[in-house]
């Protein structure tokens, strides 16, 4: 069933008072009920319309083309994550409703080049001076056991403060698996890219990111040995 818009506007209220959340208004904020429903292999106008809405909010989908691929799955997906929704990638009316009502994360810290990993919504911001720049899904920790080097471990990221430390600008290999283009923040934890993001917990501790995803992080803005990283 459609959403009206005072039941959209009375959703993002509620979002918006939980106090990690702001609501961005904007010349695009219409009815959901006057957009289709969108997912993977959907084109044209109103995907364009889609894609804008979302880079213009932050959330980051490598270029604004009018087709539906995994990159714009991914961005619904974070803002399914952010808004409280359930995630599975497809634009239909309640998340038509958040992209309509501006729903954007707020961050944490408040000065300086930050990276912030948020573990409840599996979401990575990128930060500049208390304002959030660029929003990517990502997949952390499982908080699973596995079995490694002759014992059981749990699959954490651990929280805290971090800084990069190391980066490696190609595929690295390790024990667990090949990181592509790794940013390492907390001994063998680090953000990289890989083939597979899910929209829950699923790595060994590392914070996943899709393949374009890394290589834009690895570019101006984004990160580099020194730049902090809030895990949280």
């Amino acid at each position: 069933m459609e959403l009206n818009r005072r039941h959209m506007l009375k959703g993002a209220a509620a979002l918006a008072a939980t106090g990690s959340l702001t609501v961005l208004a904007g010349a695009e904020t219409a009815s959901a009920a006057t957009h289709p429903t969108l997912r993977v292999g959907s084109h044209g106008s109103q995907v364009l319309a889609l894609q804008r809405r979302l880079t213009s909010l932050g959330y980051w989908l490598g270029a604004v083309d009018g087709e539906f691929g995994d990159l714009t799955r991914q961005a619904v997906v974070a803002i399914q994550k952010v808004g409280g929704l359930s995630r599975d990638g497809i634009c239909g009316p309640v998340t038509w409703s958040r992209v309509a009502a501006g729903i954007r994360p707020r961050a944490l810290s408040t000065r300086g080049h930050v990276v912030e990993i948020r573990k409840t919504t599996q979401t990575l911001l990128i930060v500049d001076s208390g304002v959030v720049k660029r929003i990517y899904n990502t997949s952390t920790g499982s908080n699973k056991r596995y079995y490694y080097g002759g014992r059981w471990h749990i699959a954490l990221t651990p929280s805290g403060s971090f800084r990069v430390y190391r980066r490696v600008n190609a595929w690295d290999g390790s024990p667990l698996g090949s990181l592509y283009r790794p940013q390492y923040f907390n001994r063998g934890i680090a953000v990289h890219g890989f083939t597979s993001v899910p929209s829950t917990p699923a790595s060994h501790g590392c914070c996943r990111v899709s393949l374009r995803a890394m290589d834009n992080l690895w570019r101006a803005g984004g990160m580099w040995v020194g730049t902090s990283v809030l895990v949280y």
